[in-house]
């Protein structure tokens, strides 16, 4: 018998500097390919130009896999840190969690940029085999250099230079020991540049790419028309409804709601059909997968059309219109400026602030009302464009309610419905614990937003008989109300009678919650596979922390965070300290349940889809991989399999205690 590993103090591993990076690097940044390590250079000298001390941003991609990027900018302060008792840039490159992008007083030495986290260029040092650094500022230019994120030559002056000769030039080799691939998508790297020239007009942004001959091809990129510019280049064969919109709006003052400068530019138009084309920015930051400043231009957008309609009495009998009618053929490019914005995760492909939905609707609504009402053309044919879309949407909505009212079953009596008959819209709810369920029935929006309390946890069905779940009252309940029969992963599965587009658990943030996720996704995954496969299973992601920041006078309102994790909660603590924030005078509160979230938190922090964070379900239920872990993970003979999985990986867990 093999002796058990030794466990003492010397067990008890601690991260130090940039460790945790190398450690798990998919946690500070995506493993596919080093493209966005070095998005994160490349967003530090767009910063500089956003805030106006930057004309040009040059790219370098090398034969020998390195990448530069240099800017004509202010250059990073090379003094002695004040805390760190080291030269500024070193803290910058070799500290998670420093830049200039946490401080915000006074407007800071970057008031709008796209860092939350802290983590940036350290990350890209982390993750390299060698970066080097030059920076001129002050009348001088200095140089130091990285190995695998430690300093290997220490900052020195290597020359004189003229005073206002300034900016900032990063090298690094990405080590390919930490991506699936070593090379760099040089479409999405143009892509990227583009857009930085997009979003600042007066910005000229190149791209070098050196050949085996040591020439190099070359790309410039520069839009004194910006965005306007930019979306009519990526129409150029579309036939437009209506004449591009611009905007450009910012909050001058400071107000109870918004910071001054806070705002959006945004060009909009509509095309009847084709291709339609969608970008959405933060900070210069792209956003790939949306998120609540494309919700607050579609919200603005929307009421203004809407209001349109209803003062010129245009809406027909009996139709209803959404925001989608409207917004099924928009194109458009948006970029906002949000003081402190808060993405999903490290890369920042979602933004999740709340706020911003509220600041980029009310700075859109009112010019492009006043627009329509100065152009009745335009106005009439958006009109126009939106109903036809929702009689179309309702007409297909009635074609599914015939053939889903056909059937005997009768709804649980527990299931709190919803009244749209768009199945694509429908919502289901399925919560953990009565308690929860009530404050998810208040605070739901009942026209799309369906809600299956489950009392207790449901039965581990993975090698229980098709034939045998329904003995199990929960499972009846929820296939049920779903109106899809349990089927096996390569037959023919009838989604007919299929009554919601999507189904999210909601269980709590703790350890039961987690096994009542593990439960559910069971059933799914082994009964109902083709509601897996095609995107309906979702899991909701409720907060585990609130953090309330007291306001200081004027100059800043209350403000209330939400975190999901601790690690996301030590970011938004340390983002406070480095603003200056008084310590201890914010409120940390930890959310026990679902059940502790009065009906309106619920909703804002876990269900509105402008808001929430979900996370979707999608794995291939057929391969043998997956029905082995599976199998091991839940099924009852596996014990000693677990029991060997868990002293392989136990070291991976992170305990809630």
């Amino acid at each position: 018998m093999a002796a058990a590993p030794q466990y003492d103090e010397s067990s008890v591993k601690v991260l130090k500097g940039l460790e945790p990076v190398k450690h798990r690097p998919g946690m500070y940044t995506r493993t596919e390919n080093p493209l966005h390590i070095i998005q994160e250079v490349i967003d530090n000298a767009a910063d500089e130009a956003l805030g106006g001390y930057a004309k040009n941003i040059e790219v370098v991609v090398y034969q020998d896999g390195s990448i530069s990027i240099a800017d004509d900018g202010r250059g990073i302060p090379v003094g002695i840190h004040p805390e760190m008792g080291v030269p500024t840039v070193e803290v910058v490159f070799t500290q998670l969690h420093a830049g200039g992008k946490f401080n915000k007083k006074d407007g800071g030495a970057y008031s709008f940029s796209g860092g939350l986290h802290g983590v940036g260029v350290s990350v890209t040092n982390a993750l390299s085999t060698r970066l080097e650094v030059r920076v001129k500022r002050e009348g001088a230019e200095y140089a130091l250099a990285f190995s695998d994120g430690f300093v290997i030559e220490p900052i020195a002056l290597l020359k004189e230079v003229g005073k206002k000769n300034t900016g900032t030039f990063v090298r690094c080799w990405p080590d390919p020991k930490y991506f699936d691939s070593p090379n760099i998508p040089m479409g999405e790297l143009a892509h990227i540049l583009r857009s930085k020239a997009v979003l600042l007009p007066g910005i000229t942004v190149t791209l070098m790419v050196e050949k085996k001959d040591s020439s190099r091809d070359t790309q410039t990129w520069s839009y004194p028309d910006g965005l306007a510019g930019y979306l009519s280049e990526q129409l150029a064969d579309a036939e437009l409804i209506v004449p591009l919109f611009r905007g450009e709006r910012y909050i001058n003052e400071e107000n109870d709601s918004f910071s001054k400068g806070e705002g959006a530019a945004w060009v909009i138009t509509w095309t009847e059909e084709g291709g339609i084309a969608r970008e959405s920015y933060v900070n210069l930051i792209p956003t790939p997968s949306g998120g609540t400043h494309e919700t607050g231009l579609r919200d603005g957008v929307f009421n203004a059309v809407k209001n349109f309609i209803d003062l010129h009495n245009l809406l027909p009998k009996g139709v209803k219109l959404l925001p989608e009618d409207l917004f099924a053929r928009a194109s458009f490019v948006l970029s906002t400026k949000v003081l402190d914005p808060q993405f999903q995760g490290q890369t920042k492909e979602r933004l999740s602030s709340r706020d911003a939905l509220r600041l980029v609707s009310t700075q859109v609504r009112d010019p492009f009302e006043l627009w329509l009402n100065e152009h009745l053309d335009y106005g009439k044919k958006l009109a126009e464009l939106a109903i036809r879309q929702a009689q179309s949407r309702m007409k297909a909505a009635k074609t599914v309610v015939k053939k889903k009212t056909s059937g005997v079953a009768v709804l649980p009596g527990k299931l709190t419905d919803c009244t749209s008959e768009d199945v694509s819209r429908r919502e289901l709810f399925l919560v953990e614990g009565d308690s929860a369920g009530g404050s998810a029935k208040q605070g739901r929006d009942k026209d799309f937003q369906a809600i299956l309390p489950l009392r207790g946890k449901v039965l581990n069905s993975w090698e229980v008989d098709q034939s045998e779940l329904f003995g199990n009252n929960e499972i009846h309940d929820i296939a049920v109300a779903i109106g899809v029969d349990p089927h096996k992963p390569d037959g023919l599965a009838d989604l007919s009678g299929l009554r919601y587009g999507k189904i999210l658990i909601m269980s709590d943030a703790d350890v039961d919650g987690s096994h009542i996720q593990v439960l559910l996704l069971t059933l799914f995954c082994r009964h109902f596979p083709q509601l897996v496969k095609n995107g309906h299973i979702h899991i909701a992601q409720p907060p585990l922390f609130r953090i309330d920041v007291p306001g200081s006078g004027k100059q800043k309102p209350p403000r209330k965070f939400y975190a999901l994790d601790d690690g996301e909660l030590e970011a938004i603590v340390d983002k406070l300290r480095l603003e200056k924030v008084r310590e201890g005078s914010w409120g940390i509160s930890r959310f026990k349940g679902l059940g502790e979230m009065n009906a309106e938190q619920l909703f804002d922090t876990t269900m509105n889809p402008d808001t929430r964070r979900t996370l979707q379900i999608s794995f291939d239920a057929l391969e043998d991989d997956t029905r082995r872990i599976m199998t091991m993970l839940m099924g009852k003979g596996e014990a000693s399999s677990r029991r060997t999985w868990l002293e392989e990986n136990g070291n991976l867990a992170e305990g809630d205690i």
